[in-house]
């Protein structure tokens, strides 16, 4: 269980690492929610991820890691196609 604990941080941190990054207005021509919006899902995942140690015994550590992977595996893919190709 501590295997995932740790690797679910790393994933978090990018997503609010990643988020912080990408220009406010590529999240509107994405057609995603705004940035302070999902500045605040990922935080709050990154938040969940670092205060429930349980693991993936915890329905919250897992809400935490689908918020993070939602945003890596939906949102991050059309802001890089919205601003161009790889950043």
């Amino acid at each position: 269980m501590l295997a995932c604990w740790v690797v679910g941080i790393p994933v978090g941190l990018f997503a609010v690492v990643d988020a912080a990054r990408v220009r406010a207005d590529a999240f509107t021509a994405a057609d995603k929610l705004t940035k302070p919006t999902w500045l605040w899902i990922t935080g709050g995942a990154l938040a969940v991820l670092l205060i429930f140690r349980d693991g993936p015994m915890s329905l919250l550590w897992l809400v935490g890691l689908i918020a993070a992977l939602v945003y890596l595996v939906d949102v991050r893919p059309s802001l890089i196609e919205v601003q161009g190709g790889r950043r």
